[in-house]
């Protein structure tokens, strides 16, 4: 089992970001699931990757060329793929996990996370989805889906496509990570 995970290359200006991306790096290694995310060395990224490492996990990250030649890909992960897009990092971290979930982050965490949403919404992929809700960090994003469908531009239904939780060791289980 594998959970692909987009968050920040920033660590934010809280440090209970940091702490919950570390929180999950350790119960991923307890729980024998391996790390698939954006192979960089900075931010919650980073912070999390090291996590998995230092607690005896798998961690594999996939980054484009051009990310690696800015000196920002993690140079002591179990596998690193290099790709030659962000198209191709996407798809290839879709195709090598199981499960998808954000941390907090910014645009390339939610381009991604929105990606694997579509997908779903599309069919084209049937993965568990899921949001950390670190300090309800997400509230913003969920009321404007729910504006979304108020306003008819979602169907209802399609709320259901993702789990959201506040609490890791809650979500993991959602997303069926034993």
């Amino acid at each position: 089992m594998r959970l692909c995970v987009f968050c920040g290359s920033s660590q934010g200006s809280n440090p209970v970001y940091a702490n919950e991306a570390r929180a999950l790096g350790h119960a991923l290694a307890q729980r024998d699931c391996g790390l698939v995310f954006g192979a960089g060395h900075i931010g919650l990224m980073g912070v999390l990757a090291d996590a998995v490492l230092e607690a005896g996990g798998e961690a594999i990250g996939v980054i484009p060329q051009a990310l690696v030649d800015r000196e920002l890909a993690h140079e002591r992960l179990t596998e690193l793929r290099i790709v030659g897009s962000m198209h191709e990092r996407k798809a290839l971290m879709a195709q090598l996990a199981d499960a998808f979930l954000a941390l907090p982050g910014g645009f390339g965490t939610a381009d991604e996370w929105f990606e694997m949403l579509t997908w779903t919404q599309l069919k084209m992929q049937s993965k568990p989805i899921g949001l950390l809700n670190t300090l309800g960090f997400f509230d913003p994003l969920l009321a404007w889906i729910d504006r979304a469908i108020a306003e008819g531009f979602i169907q209802a239904k399609h709320r259901d496509l993702f789990t959201v939780s506040r609490k890791l060791e809650s979500l993991l289980e959602q997303l069926l990570i034993p």
